[in-house]
């Protein structure tokens, strides 16, 4: 079929500056007139023509509310700007992580690579016709677009004033695999509906030794449970863990994947993940049944991971840095060793200790995976993670929650490699923690979250305690009049980080205060919501002393938490006596 382009005269939309995440709102938002269709042209008009015109681009996202339509929308606007061809993942499923492992890995019959694409996703949050909805573009690295990207969208979105779209293109089916071709007035424009696992299955089994975790997972000793939440990821659930790891139906929860996530809020931590929490021990009640040896869950577009074992929850920090320090042995696509290892810099100091230990370069990175991306680029990195739940490695430049779940799993099937017959106890998740802890001490932490506060109060609260950090002596006076049972602060700062790749400076990454033991409170404003502020509050105390690992989290930080939340004023700033979520 032949198509004609028409221009379509439009005018800048307020509020369409893409964060770290890209561009998150409500879905009525997006549903604006020319509101998706001003944001997509923008982002071609920030690209380079030979990234556009007889480009290849993946257009594909979790699923959720809104995806079928945006789909269509941006098919038929880069065949108006020249693009060659369109690969779309069948129902429109692709993870964020299979979308950075397709622009990276995927090569088209003809031989074709993709120069980069548009991810649909909201990510962690909810999705549905009230709920939200978003959209970010990933470079042909498969990571997520710079700065330098970034900004030129905005601007573009300030001052657009056309966009050419090709109205007359027929939808396509993106419910069966295969090609629909057509002409325009630059020639032939193909769209391609593939599998969405093939190609990821593909990298995971050239990472991984799928035999031995096959091994594991088939022995009476060890119990597996897996939750996507209804997102993205039960694309993938059943084809990995049921049919090439040879895991139980049963072991599934939640991996049929709908556009509103069931109903449900698609983040992985002890709060929404209810049921697997409760399967796993955790929950209020016991269900007086037996839990699994082992439970993950996973958020709306799989990029993020939460890790149980039985009634044992391992934090975020604490998993990346118990990776890395078993990346080698276990993980056949780390044998020949480590490059560096990364972190955010709210994530717990865990991975330092693992990293000075084992002689590894070791980066603290602003919040947003491009930063790990540009040390990945330069051979700089190999293992990375954030507290926000995200984990990853060099195989892609997105954070991957399925990785981080085979890397756990691979963990497991490598200390267990002489317990699974026999009589022998089987090592278990809450053993490799503590042998963890005992080796390199434990980083009690906590996320205080508190979402949807309103805007303007959020910045005061944070140039309040930017103000505090002009004299330590008095902070620590205020620091000892709360509990005199803390140690000094010893220096606080709004932290800053140098590229040492690109030489870039990244200003005002969240608020420091760090005391004499090591310990630490962060607090940052974070752009992952879609209305108003969410602060997120970190709060860490570092214990070297074996003999002392093994208190509860919240016995051993309360002297912190009362700390910061008496020195943020955070009641009297935000009017929350308490956060919406803590991890």
């Amino acid at each position: 079929m032949v198509f004609k382009v028409s221009l379509v005269s439009t005018s800048p939309i307020d509020g369409q500056k893409p964060g770290t995440s890209g561009l998150r709102k409500k879905v009525k938002v997006f549903k604006q007139p020319n509101y998706l269709h001003n944001f997509v042209q923008s982002t071609f008009n920030a690209l380079t023509p030979e990234k556009v015109k007889g480009a290849t681009l993946v257009v594909s996202g979790d699923g959720r509310y809104y995806s079928n339509d945006a789909v269509q929308i941006i098919i038929k606007m880069a065949a108006a700007n020249g693009v060659r061809r369109v690969w779309v993942g069948k129902n429109t499923l692709l993870s964020t992580p299979a979308v950075s492992a397709v622009i990276r890995e995927r090569s088209g019959a003809d031989g074709s690579k993709a120069t980069g694409g548009f991810i649909l996703t909201a990510s962690h949050n909810p999705g549905g016709p009230t709920e939200d909805f978003g959209i970010k573009y990933n470079m042909e690295n498969g990571g997520p677009a710079p700065e330098s990207i970034t900004d030129k969208i905005y601007e573009n979105t300030k001052t657009i004033k056309e966009y050419p779209i090709a109205e007359d293109l027929p939808i396509v089916d993106i419910s069966a695999i295969g090609v629909s071709s057509f002409e325009g007035p630059e020639g032939k424009f193909d769209v391609e509906v593939f599998d969405s696992a093939d190609d990821y299955v593909k990298l995971m089994k050239s990472i991984f030794d799928f035999e031995s975790i096959r091994k594991l997972l088939s022995s009476p000793k060890f119990s597996f449970c897996y939750d996507a939440m209804h997102g993205v990821a039960g694309a993938y659930a059943h084809r990995i863990f049921v049919e090439e790891l040879g895991a139980q139906e049963s072991s599934l929860l939640n991996c049929v994947p709908k556009e509103d996530f069931g109903g449900g809020h698609p983040d992985p931590n002890l709060t929404y993940a209810k049921e697997l929490v409760a399967r796993m021990g955790l929950g209020k009640s016991d269900t007086g049944v037996e839990p699994p040896e082992f439970g993950a869950a996973a958020d709306g577009d799989a990029d993020r991971n939460m890790i149980l074992g039985k009634r044992f929850f391992v934090t975020p920090s604490d998993s990346v840095a118990i990776i890395a320090a078993n990346a080698v042995g276990a993980i056949p696509y780390f044998s020949t060793g480590l490059k560096g290892v990364a972190r955010s810099m709210p994530t717990s100091a865990a991975l330092d200790v693992v990293a000075k230990s084992l002689n590894l370069k070791f980066f603290e990175v602003p919040t947003g995976w491009k930063f790990f991306g540009n040390l990945m680029d330069a051979g700089m990195c190999s293992v990375c993670g954030e507290e926000s739940f995200g984990t990853g490695s060099d195989h892609i430049r997105e954070k991957d929650g399925i990785w981080a779940v085979l890397a756990w799993l691979s963990i497991l099937a490598h200390k267990n490699k002489e317990t699974l017959d026999g009589d022998a106890k089987l090592v278990t998740v809450e053993d490799i923690v503590r042998k963890h802890w005992a080796t390199y001490g434990r980083h009690y932490y906590t996320r205080y979250d508190y979402e949807n506060v309103d805007a303007g109060k959020a910045k005061e609260l944070m140039e309040h305690l930017v103000k505090l950090q002009s004299s330590i002596p008095e902070v620590n006076k205020m620091v000892k009049g709360i509990r005199s049972d803390v140690a000094n602060v010893s220096s606080a700062d709004e932290f800053e980080y140098k590229d040492p790749v690109d030489g870039s400076i990244s200003k005002h990454q969240g608020i420091r205060y760090l005391f004499e033991d090591g310990s630490r409170l962060v607090f940052r404003l974070s752009g992952t919501g879609s209305e108003g502020a969410t602060i997120r509050l970190y709060i860490e105390q570092y214990e070297k002393d074996a003999s002392k690992t093994g208190r509860e989290s919240h016995e051993a930080l309360s002297p912190l938490v009362d700390i910061a939340l008496k020195l943020s004023k955070m009641e009297e700033f935000t009017g929350r006596s308490a956060p919406t979520v803590i991890t």
